[in-house]
């Protein structure tokens, strides 16, 4: 049977192989290539070196953009593993309604980002509108709503991987430190966390990620506002290819670094998390 796995092997995988090149690889590669070119459709690319990476640093909304992603994504990240961590906890001590809270925690990742932008947009304008304010009023008012609207999206999907890596937890282990008389302050920092590292290198991966490339519920809360100061950076790669004529090269170069920036930090990310799971 194993023999005629490897034989059709080939053949099974071909078409992926086929489909991945021409619907990820070449688009990948072209992009690249045309992050050097100025032009305004495919067909009329012209090769102009690195003029557009130029532009790219003197670009101070760019800049700006970058420094403000960062802050985010770091927040967010801290703030979203720390609650789906405690939530985990709790529903994993084996209270009633357990499976419900699951549920319900878990629902909001459901919904798409667009349509949360929007009923957040709606609920913290409302709020704020008793202080004669909105989320536009300021980049801060704007950068605290797409925290909010990213806890209360992420945490529950975060809150079933931390249930799944706590629940894979020995018994024993936990049972035995409690004999040899540890806290339970001990036993989380001791057991529990050093056990979870392949649950936190997930969920750290996928929350700096999602912070990075945040772009639905950006354009939905705030849409850049005000003055382009709560622009993230995709949403500013989308402005420059599409809202200034004769800059489709430049954003195509946004792109390219972004999506640099992206890879370096996740590999190191991930790189730091797992080393610790080697040395647990």
């Amino acid at each position: 049977m194993e023999k005629a796995i490897k034989k059709y092997f080939p053949i099974f995988i071909l078409p992926t192989m086929i489909a991945f090149a021409i619907g990820f690889v070449a688009p990948f590669l072209l992009g690249i290539y045309l992050s050097f070119c100025k032009f305004t459709t495919v067909t009329d690319a012209k090769f102009i070196g690195i003029s557009n990476y130029k532009k790219i640093l003197g670009d101070p909304v760019f800049i700006h953009s970058l420094w403000y992603t960062a802050l985010f994504t770091l927040v967010s990240v801290i703030l979203i593993n720390v609650l789906a961590f405690i939530v985990a906890l709790l529903l994993t001590k084996g209270i009633k309604g357990t499976n419900i809270f699951r549920t319900v925690f878990f629902m909001p990742n459901l919904i798409g980002g667009i349509i949360l932008g929007y009923i957040w947009q709606l609920l913290l304008n409302g709020i704020l509108a008793h202080f004669q304010r909105t989320l536009t009023y300021s980049s801060t008012y704007g950068f605290w709503g797409l925290i909010i609207l990213m806890c209360w999206q992420q945490v529950g999907y975060m809150m079933i991987i931390y249930i799944s890596g706590i629940q894979s937890i020995p018994g024993e282990l936990t049972e035995a430190a409690k004999i040899d008389g540890a806290s339970s302050r001990q036993v989380l920092k001791n057991v529990t966390l050093p056990m979870l590292m392949p649950s936190i290198t997930i969920c750290t991966f996928l929350t700096l990620t999602n912070g990075f490339k945040l772009f639905d519920q950006n354009l939905a809360l705030t849409n850049g506002a005000p003055s382009r100061m709560s622009e993230m950076l995709a949403l500013n790669i989308y402005n420059t290819f599409y809202g200034r004529t004769g800059y489709e090269g430049v954003g195509q170069a946004k792109a390219v670094v972004f999506f640099l920036i992206v890879v370096i930090i996740a590999l190191v990310q991930n790189k730091l998390t797992r080393s610790r799971e080697v040395q647990q």
